[in-house]
């Protein structure tokens, strides 16, 4: 078995991220009297990109990200939020969430049986740790790692030490690292030296000029790699 440690990112690797983020805006916006509609979502979107990219390359910190991507977006649309007040109700609704992507929890519940699994994610604590329980793919995992918890996102040289320190019996030729984002997981796993494989499901065109060991475009895929 040439990889016996798989490391899955969560956010639209395993869970529908994009489905949830949705369904919690427009909630939020629709709960604090705003209609929500594609420029709302537009706006927001741009801003959040813009922000996480920020923390992505270590310029931003994540309470910054979290705690001021709605008053940002209320205010290129004329309005003033209490941008503290919205993340904690945004939060909630977002953890909340646990749409499965398509093939996630078969996959996740064979693959238990015959390699290690762990999650590495840029995402918030409390927030992942609930969503997969909700979603019943918590037990699969060994470990969780998360960027809140371990002060470092990924692609940082500093969450992946991290992570190969306290996987027990860590060695980087028997791991992989599965994700869907080039600038987070990809770049990341290359840089630690380890093994990746690119869930591109919508079959863009690399152009970042990062490695890649192999692509899939669909989670079921990743059985005729291992």
């Amino acid at each position: 078995m040439k990889y016996e440690m798989l490391l899955f990112d969560l956010d639209d690797t395993l869970l529908d991220f994009e489905a949830n983020e949705r369904e919690s805006l427009e909630k939020l916006f629709t709960d604090n009297g705003f209609a929500f509609n594609k420029e709302i979502f537009d706006t927001y979107h741009r801003i959040n990109k813009e922000l996480w990219n920020g923390y992505e390359k270590g310029t931003l910190d994540l309470n910054e990200v979290l705690n001021t991507r709605f008053s940002k977006t209320l205010h290129q649309l004329g309005q003033t939020v209490d941008g503290v007040l919205w993340e904690m109700q945004y939060r909630t609704l977002l953890g909340q969430g646990y749409q499965l992507m398509e093939g996630a929890y078969d996959l996740c519940q064979q693959l238990s049986k015959s390699h290690r699994l762990f999650i590495i994610t840029n995402g918030v604590t409390e927030t992942q740790l609930n969503r997969l329980r909700l979603s019943k793919l918590y037990p699969f995992f060994e470990n969780i790692f998360t960027s809140q918890e371990l002060g470092y996102q990924k692609p940082a040289k500093e969450f992946f030490d991290y992570v190969k320190k306290h996987i027990k019996e860590f060695k980087a030729d028997k791991a992989l690292v599965i994700g869907d984002s080039l600038s987070s997981d990809i770049k990341g796993g290359y840089l630690a030296g380890i093994d990746t494989c690119w869930i591109n499901r919508k079959n863009t065109e690399n152009t970042s000029g990062i490695p890649i060991t192999y692509t899939i475009t669909k989670l079921p895929e990743l059985y005729s790699i291992l």
